[in-house]
């Protein structure tokens, strides 16, 4: 059974509406970043984190599905993918990439495949 990568699941306790700007983004082995967009579109919702001092100047796009939980409390999100996984993914440039088809259909054939 193939799960919706760019959909969230239902028990990642996320609350429809809510801002996830600024949460920070924790991978199986250690922190990411911090959200700096999110989209709840359906079909193609997904977080773009602020990798910092970790990839230097860069953002990754994660589609919602990586997302396992939100703690709104902590303004933590927890994603099933480790960090070697997340820095061989599709590079993402916001200016050619947020509503790009073709590099969303990239991404979601990574992260379809690449599951833990």
């Amino acid at each position: 059974m193939t799960e919706n990568v760019w959909g969230y699941r239902e028990t990642s306790g996320r609350l429809a509406g809510g801002d996830l700007t600024g949460y920070k983004v924790e991978a199986t082995d250690g922190s990411i970043g911090k959200v700096d967009k999110h989209s709840d579109e359906v079909g193609s919702a997904y977080i773009v984190v602020d990798t910092g001092p970790w990839i230097f100047g860069k953002e990754v796009l994660l589609p919602a599905g990586t997302i396992v939980r939100v703690d709104a409390d902590d303004k933590k999100i927890f994603v099933d993918r480790t960090k070697e996984q997340i820095k061989d993914a599709p590079e993402f440039d916001r200016d050619k990439h947020l509503g790009n088809a073709e590099y969303h259909n990239q991404v979601g054939g990574y992260y379809g495949k690449n599951r833990l």
